[in-house]
């Protein structure tokens, strides 16, 4: 069986695709109206109306409490109502991403430098707390060989 957020999602993706195909049977009938002819109305009154069930069946399925759909963030609507291709959006944000990782590891090696350089000098200039900086630089990820190095 489905996860829920799956089938939520599998019955709008459904239900989409009905309003799509209503919106074409409306460009065909448009396409198609004649001002004079009953039955060309009738029509596309008809298929007007299957448009608006359509939308509303997206509307309860997206709406009801248990719905788990996923969410798309408002700059890739915005980029695709734009006429631009999504997956350069997702090639971008991933060189973003990338980007901002590499800045990171980067600041994180330069603190743990710091720290190394830090709690040397501070086992160096006070031997009597050397046995609690070696805990800190533990607990922050570090190895107490910075100290014994330099008690040697």
């Amino acid at each position: 069986m489905a996860p829920i957020g799956q089938v939520d999602q599998q019955a709008i993706e459904g239900q989409l695709k009905d309003v799509i195909q209503d919106l074409y049977q409306i460009m065909v009938q448009v396409s198609a109206y004649d001002l004079a002819g009953r039955p060309t109305r009738d029509v596309l009154e008809s298929n007007i109306k299957q448009l608006h069930r359509s939308l509303q069946k997206v509307h309860t399925t997206a709406s009801s409490p248990g719905a788990s759909l996923p969410h798309i963030p408002p700059e890739l609507i915005q980029y695709v109502d734009n006429g631009r291709n999504p997956d350069i959006y997702t090639r971008e944000f991933v060189e973003l991403a990338r980007r901002g990782n590499q800045l990171m590891k980067g600041k994180m090696a330069a603190y743990a430098d710091f720290r190394d350089v830090l709690a040397g000098e501070m086992g160096r200039a006070l031997p009597e707390i050397r046995e609690d900086v070696g805990r800190v630089v533990e607990a922050t990820g570090g190895s107490r060989e910075i100290l014994k190095e330099e008690e040697d």
